[in-house]
């Protein structure tokens, strides 16, 4: 049974927003607006009508044109409104520019598939979850992602909120239960919470059973605490072999991202030789701060999103792409 090992990894100790949804339906009002204003633009005033002629539909086009016009103004208003929000929430926290807008989510979403070299002896007849690091997209998009638990800072989910970044979360039971209710409101700003396992083991090293253990003990913990089971898991230390999709896929996972990138509080981790961010990248993080790092998550959110924006990328939300 072949073993596949993040070699780049060493084992720790250890809300997103609907609103690309809104946009995508201001846009249509809007486009019914203008098409409601403008389908008559220049319509000639009714012709008198003889003494006693029924009144027809008249004055139809002009009826129409107040509600578009007031429906087009009321959409560009929020969209200045949203602006001015989003450039005094950047302002505010410390950044060097206003984080992009992501682009609306694919219809068609992309075929995800285990990254070559990532495949396990059985990976396809046996339909298990793929392992991969990017999705496969041409949109300058990258998708953060965090990992754990440990640090339950308020000021990170301020930040979030108000800058509507998407993000998406892989949990341990062991470093969240202590404040389960940190997470649920995590859950409340919109973000997807995943499996991340029991207690945060080199699965590797484990049976097959101890690893469903892990992997579907925590489906159960997710569903008591967060009223779902998630569909995507992520192996600690990016490590795992044959039996841990195989235990995987029996309590319901369907994908297994990792990362080709993380970001810590001073610097950045590439898996890529060319050190260099691509469309579709998985970015890492993880819930901790001063006890770990020379800073905050803050601290560490304002350097991933100075470096993505400046590279002209968008954060994208990851389940929209699976």
């Amino acid at each position: 049974m072949r073993l596949v090992v993040q070699n780049d990894k060493k084992p720790r100790t250890g809300r997103v927003r609907r609103t690309a949804r809104a946009r995508v339906d201001l846009a249509a009002l809007a486009v019914a607006a203008l098409a409601a204003g403008c389908a008559q633009p220049d319509a000639p005033a009714d012709p008198p009508r003889a003494p006693g002629a029924p009144a027809g539909p008249a004055h139809g086009a002009q009826r129409l044109q107040a509600p578009a016009a007031r429906a087009l103004d009321s959409y560009a208003s929020r969209l200045r409104a949203a602006h001015r929000a989003r450039v005094a929430a950047a302002q505010r926290w410390g950044l060097r520019r206003v984080p992009l807008t992501p682009p609306a989510p694919p219809e068609e979403k992309p075929r995800i598939t285990a990254r070559a070299g990532f495949e396990v002896d059985g990976q396809e007849e046996l339909d298990l979850p793929p392992v991969f690091t990017t999705v496969p997209t041409r949109e300058r998009v990258v998708f953060l992602t965090i990992d754990d638990g440990q640090e339950k800072d308020p000021a990170f989910l301020r930040m979030m909120r108000e800058l509507e970044i998407p993000y998406t979360v892989f949990l341990s039971d062991y470093l969240i239960k202590d404040d389960y209710g940190y997470f649920r409101a995590v859950q409340e700003d919109g973000v997807t919470l995943n499996n991340h396992t029991l207690h945060h083991p080199y699965l590797p090293g484990l049976s097959y059973e101890q690893q469903r253990r892990e992997i579907c003990d925590m489906q159960d913990v997710m569903r008591e605490q967060f009223g779902k089971r998630p569909r995507l898991f992520r192996p600690p230390y990016g490590n795992y072999n044959r039996d841990t999709l195989r235990a995987a896929r029996s309590c319901g996972i369907t994908h297994a991202p990792i990362w080709n990138e993380e970001v810590f509080v001073d610097h950045w981790e590439y898996r890529e030789g060319d050190q260099r961010l691509h469309p579709g990248d998985i970015v890492l993080t993880h819930f901790r701060g001063r006890d770990d790092w020379q800073g905050t998550m803050p601290d560490m959110i304002r350097r991933f999103l100075d470096k993505v924006t400046a590279e002209g990328y968008a954060v994208a939300r990851l389940e929209d792409y699976l």
